[in-house]
């Protein structure tokens, strides 16, 4: 029985284009053979996704899907398969996974887009198919193999934005870090990856960043948290105390009678982008002391008993 290729994207057959083209983004970039260079597994996925977005993400091949006038193969049923390049220009995906042929051999399709913004934006090969009569297809230029580099990077890099040099291929490059950017995420340095085979543009760069933990910060979002330790005393009594953000150090009142887990919130004090800007969420903890205090104890004895548990 043909799979069914709604089913490889895991979508449901009145699917958007949106939701096909999500799907696919999502699977491809999943296993894309750059990073699963070790699993073959990965790249047959990677193959199979590819085929079904090839039909699947183009109106004509997906109406002809539906109504069974071409295969999951992409292939004509009924009249006219196997009649040769005249009775359409559908791809197939065998052997390599980044070249797909169509009747007549011929025709590339990049699917380096699948990382960045402009996933979707850059099929600049053929998909394949009968082109220029019965002596074949010319080949079209073909994009350069993209170039996957690693870089680690310290928390407050990431969460307010840097600028770092990166050797790749004997060449300095200029990375901008943008301010936000989370552990994981992928940047695309467009036309300094591998040169093309046959004229075409250079492949890119991919840089995924890994990010360190921080001592006290983490990220939520666009937020900042952390936790604040206070004293018994700053707690009962309130106090005015410096702490750190992302951009250096400012002063916070910590109301009086504060408990532990109350929060405190430090507007646009959290990381920026182009429009907006996260807080600083603190959380506050209560500290006892690590000594022994007679005085303490006997204050705290004096005090009368107050009910804080409904259990």
């Amino acid at each position: 029985m043909s799979k069914n290729l709604y089913h490889v994207l895991g979508v449901n057959k009145d699917a958007s284009e949106a939701e096909i083209k999500s799907a696919y983004r999502k699977l491809a970039r999943k296993y894309h053979p750059d990073l699963n260079k070790d699993n073959k597994d990965a790249a047959e996925k990677f193959k199979e996704v590819s085929c079904a977005y090839d039909i699947l993400g183009d109106k004509e091949k997906r109406k002809k899907y539906d109504n069974n006038e071409i295969d999951a193969d992409g292939k004509p049923t009924g009249f006219g398969a196997g009649m040769g390049g005249n009775y359409g220009t559908y791809s197939t995906y065998e052997g390599n996974p980044f070249q797909s042929g169509g009747f007549s051999g011929g025709g590339d399709f990049d699917f380096s887009s699948i990382f960045g913004n402009d996933i979707f934006s850059q099929f600049t090969g053929s998909r394949g198919g009968f082109q220029g009569g019965f002596g074949g297809a010319a080949r079209r230029p073909r994009k350069g193999e993209d170039i996957a580099y690693t870089m680690r990077i310290d928390f407050l890099s990431a969460a307010r934005g840097d600028e770092k040099t990166v050797n790749i291929n004997g060449k300095n490059i200029n990375v901008k870090i943008p301010a936000g950017t989370t552990d994981g995420q992928t940047l695309r340095l467009k036309g300094l990856g591998q040169p093309s085979p046959n004229g075409g543009i250079a492949g890119d760069v991919l840089i995924t960043l890994n990010v360190d933990k921080h001592p006290y910060f983490s990220a939520e979002g666009s937020n900042i948290l952390m936790e604040l330790p206070i004293t018994v005393k700053e707690a009962i009594l309130g106090a005015k105390v410096t702490i750190p953000t992302i951009t250096g150090k400012v002063a916070v009142n910590i109301p009086p009678y504060a408990s532990s887990g109350e929060k405190l919130r430090l507007k646009g004090k959290g990381m920026k982008n182009k429009t907006t800007a996260g807080d600083q969420i603190i959380t506050l903890k209560i500290v006892a002391p690590k000594k022994a205090d007679a005085s303490l104890e006997n204050a705290l004895r004096n005090m009368p008993d107050e009910r804080v548990r409904n259990f």
